[in-house]
Parts: structure tokens; sequence; C-alpha cells
């Protein structure tokens, strides 16, 4: 007999979910970026160049706030505009060296202090964990 997820177990999952990758972030003594940013410059280190309108739809966002989170990347020195090679009157988002280093510092400091968390819990535990993260993974890609 398969038991149905209810709305309030999803609630309950993005809760968790999210007071989790907060308190990473928060906890985490890397640069700070808000939530979009981080998002965006992701998208570039995993998926190569792109105009703002695929960023936008990557990052769940309007194109308008695409604008708004590359150009304040873009004053930091996180991303560079270049000229779409395919569309000379287009502009592709670029990540700098600086973006993807900020990237791999957000990320393995953040990984660091999950990996302090996780000791914490019983070798079950630690198990069941690593048996959700193909799981979680599917869940977002969709």
């Amino acid at each position: 007999m398969t038991a149905s997820v209810t709305n309030q177990d999803a609630l309950q999952l993005v809760v968790a979910v999210h007071r989790l990758v907060r308190s990473l972030r928060q906890s985490a003594s890397v640069r700070r970026l808000q939530p979009t940013q981080l998002l965006v410059l992701a998208e570039l280190s995993n998926h190569g160049p792109m105009r703002i309108g695929e960023i936008a739809v990557r990052a769940l966002c309007s194109q308008p706030t695409a604008t708004t989170v590359v150009t304040g990347l873009e004053s930091n020195g996180l991303v560079r505009r270049e000229a779409d090679p395919a569309d000379g009157r287009a502009t592709i988002v670029v990540l700098t060296g600086a973006g993807r280093e900020t990237v791999l510092s957000m990320a393995h400091g953040e990984a660091e202090l999950l990996s302090e968390r996780l000791s914490a819990l019983s070798p079950e535990e630690q198990h069941r964990v690593r048996a959700v993260t193909p799981l979680l993974r599917r869940l977002a890609d969709r």
C-alpha cells in the first residue's frame, strides 16, 4: 500500500530545505550573495555563457529581475557581458574567474559546514541523507 504525499508533507519539506540552506549560508564564512545571485552564478558555472532570457528561465525569475541581478554581479566583477557569437546584436553573460572562485568558495564553505553537521548524525541517518540526495536533485531539475 502506497501512502500519498499531502500538501502539508510537501510544505514541511520545503520549510526544512529552506531552513537548512539559510542556516548554511548564514553560518558559512564566505562572501555573501543573495540567493538569486548565487543561483545565477551557479547556472553560468554549470551551463556556460547564456543570454539574460535564458538566465531568467533557469533562475526562475522575471527578465527584469535577471537583468538587475546580472548588473549587480557585473559591478562586482563576477560576470561580464560579451557579444553573442551566434548573433552580434545580442549579448551573453559570461562568468569571470572571480565569479567562478566565488561559486566554488561558497559551495565548499557550505559543504564543509554541512559535513560537520552530518557527522553528528548516526551512521543510519547519514546513509538516509545520502540516499535522498539523487531524489532531491531530480525534483530540483524538473
